[in-house]
């Protein structure tokens, strides 16, 4: 691998733990918004906030580590995509604040009308936030981001078949990994009505992601055929893990292993984001820019992988460390 390569990787191991863990919390809205009423939605709304509330915020580090390394170490890709996709990444970003603002006054209001206007603010940003964040992803994919000092389309790059493809994927796998990882916790905490309600949401929306991803095999042959064929030469060996790993967690979800189905619903994932990036391989941009000519300088590659190796000594066993204090369940009680 030659050193703007390995950069490109240390990157997209940033997207694959944002996809991961932001994904989960992004999802988990998703369940929050379509938990029903004031009562009825209580019981599921509490065991969200109990397991994304000492951790949501953390997680948004991945997408600023994303953003910084691809501007400092593929400026000539950074520049077109954000100039040519600055409505949708503006949308992102306002739902992450809301999101977040949001999730934090809720828990402060007292009237039940405020509550649930911030409820709301919570909820619906939680799905319009992954949706434009995927749309971003296929614009990029389907070559609609022209390299250089040209500026590509500001709404066909994101209003097209394979964005809304992108958009919808990202929203119903979050919201399958949020139920697959909300069914392991409530079984910690020992609340089997709720193992049960979201037992039925990972199968409803691991069968919907299946249905999208199936049908975005004739999207993208008829949108976008230079990744067309790169997911079905140089990614296949990732599409066909990414089946066999969403397949086995529905069998584990269904039959009650929710400890393990954590595991291979992340690894469904994983195998998709980097059969994306096996089928892209060598392209920043598609279909002209190479990871090469994207590149900074050498010096500058040097210096950010050494920042980011001595950072991370830093970063990774704090962000560990929290998520292990989270499961163990020392970071807030059940009534807190």
């Amino acid at each position: 691998m030659t050193l703007a390569e390995i950069v490109a990787a240390v990157m997209f191991v940033g997207i694959t733990l944002y996809a991961l863990l932001g994904g989960a919390d992004f999802g988990a809205g998703f369940w929050d918004l379509v938990a029903g009423n004031a009562r009825k939605g209580a019981a599921p709304r509490a065991l969200i906030e109990q397991s994304i509330g000492p951790v949501w915020e953390a997680n948004h580090v991945w997408l600023i580590f994303v953003l910084v390394t691809l501007w400092t170490g593929f400026p000539d890709a950074f520049a077109p995509i954000m100039s040519t996709l600055y409505v949708p990444l503006t949308l992102a970003a306002i739902g992450i604040i809301l999101r977040g603002a949001a999730f934090a006054f809720r828990k402060e209001a007292e009237a039940l009308g405020v509550r649930r206007v911030f409820g709301a603010t919570f909820a619906s940003s939680s799905v319009i936030t992954p949706y434009f964040l995927g749309a971003v992803v296929g614009g990029v994919a389907s070559g609609r981001v022209p390299p250089g000092d040209e500026t590509g389309d500001v709404w066909t790059s994101w209003v097209n078949p394979t964005s809304v493809l992108g958009g919808v994927l990202a929203v119903v796998v979050c919201a399958f990994l949020a139920a697959v990882y909300l069914c392991a916790d409530a079984e910690r905490r020992g609340q089997s009505d709720m193992v049960r309600a979201f037992r039925v949401r990972a199968l409803v929306s691991g069968a919907g992601a299946g249905a999208v991803a199936l049908a975005g095999v004739f999207v993208l042959r008829e949108d976008a055929e230079d990744l067309f064929h790169g997911l079905t030469h140089r990614g296949a060996a990732l599409m066909v893990v990414s089946a066999v790993g969403g397949i086995s967690t529905m069998v584990l979800v269904w039959k009650g292993y929710y400890a393990y189905a954590r595991y291979t619903a992340a690894i469904a994932v994983v195998a998709v984001l980097w059969g994306w990036a096996a089928g892209q391989y060598p392209y920043m941009l598609e279909p002209t820019l190479t990871i090469e000519d994207a590149a900074g300088a050498r010096a500058t590659l040097t210096a950010m992988l050494a920042v980011l190796g001595a950072g991370s000594l830093l970063l990774v066993p704090a962000l560990v460390y929290l998520f292990v204090l989270l499961q163990r369940g020392a970071l807030a009680k059940p009534d807190h």
